[in-house]
């Protein structure tokens, strides 16, 4: 989903990223797409979100991408990478788009790992949940080339060009029964659920059933902030009255009467006379900031350990800890070129 530099994200955009940001979710998402000899060589507990920053500018202020990191089973050095590339309408040239991503991920890895002869693997894949139908655009870059039709002639000329796929998740084609089956977080369920269905014209009779699916995110930590993410993205892109009387029984199920019809006024206030998109973009915009600033700073420590400088608890706290962007910023930026500790904090003794 392409936007202008400098506006602000979406709420398919900020609903996507509030739930897939987080590596558990993610690993759910992944594990759902990966072919099965990729998931059983994993090691999803490495599952790590990688901060913005190691992305090209122009990509980070035009693409909706969310960047993970992971190791394999085998404990061998190299990194899996993987490109979650959200999208609400179809992209006739998203084949193009996502060899631009790994060309531009490669680039950057090389700079940061001179003395490696080789390539991290990049596994680029589109989560689509758009309201016009199945994906119906070309996976393969070579199909974006005008070649040949005859196919003996064709496959001739196919050797000429790039040759590269990314993975689809087509939630679109996806019936409810397998979302509600796929393993993962209940939010993770839940979310495919609310992407398939948002824009349908069928939540009304849909959301009733996943009521226990509410219940169960509502029980996990963050339960109820999740909920009121939830519920914002749904009220935002059905806007039927149907959907909102849907929505206040199911809350009435998992939440007290009063909390629920607290939470249901702010919803409304929020929604009918502000605005739904700024509705949502307030009721995310700390949680995605202060993500930020966690990946910021896990992205100094693995810098910090690819390099081999001895980082104690007492400096990961302190990087972890660091709630400044200016300052995250100006340690990642040391730590590309440490050598010590003293290189990348301010005010170090050692």
């Amino acid at each position: 989903m392409r936007r202008a530099s400098g506006t602000m994200p979406g709420p398919h955009d900020l609903f996507a990223r509030y739930t897939f940001g987080h590596p558990e979710r993610a690993a759910a998402e992944l594990r759902a797409v990966l072919p099965a000899h990729v998931v059983s060589e994993v090691d999803w507990s490495s599952l790590r979100q990688e901060s913005g920053s190691v992305v090209d500018p122009e990509l980070r202020e035009t693409e909706s991408d969310l960047l993970f990191t992971a190791r394999l089973h085998s404990g061998r050095s190299l990194l899996l990478y993987v490109l979650l590339e959200h999208q609400s309408s179809v992209d006739s040239w998203m084949a193009l788009r996502m060899l631009r991503y790994v060309v531009r991920q490669v680039e950057r890895w090389r700079q940061a790992h001179p003395e490696s002869t080789r390539l991290p693997v990049i596994v680029p894949l589109v989560m689509y949940h758009g309201p016009d139908g199945a994906w119906t655009a070309p996976r393969r870059v070579e199909d974006l080339f005008d070649l040949p039709e005859e196919e003996e002639e064709r496959e001739r000329w196919r050797a000429l060009v790039p040759r590269f796929e990314y993975l689809l998740d087509d939630l679109t084609a996806e019936r409810e029964e397998a979302l509600k089956a796929r393993p993962g977080p209940p939010l993770a369920r839940l979310a495919w659920l609310v992407l398939r269905y948002g824009r349908t014209g069928e939540l009304a009779h849909r959301l009733p059933d996943w009521t226990v699916l509410f219940a169960q995110v509502r029980a996990g930590p963050g339960g109820t902030e999740h909920l009121v993410v939830v519920i914002r993205y749904l009220l935002w892109v059905e806007k039927d009255a149907a959907v909102h009387a849907a929505a206040r029984r199911v809350l009435h199920s998992v939440l007290d009467e009063q909390r629920a019809e607290e939470l249901m006024g702010t919803w409304a206030e929020d929604i009918l006379e502000r605005g739904v998109k700024k509705g949502l973009e307030k009721g995310m915009a700390q949680g995605l900031a202060q993500g930020r600033l966690q990946e910021r700073a896990e992205a100094v420590l693995r810098i910090l350990t690819a390099r081999g400088v001895p980082t104690d608890e007492a400096a990961r706290q302190r990087i972890r800890s660091c709630t400044d962007g200016a300052i995250l910023d100006r340690w990642f930026d040391r730590a590309l070129n440490a050598t010590s500790l003293r290189d990348v904090l301010d005010d170090l003794t050692q």
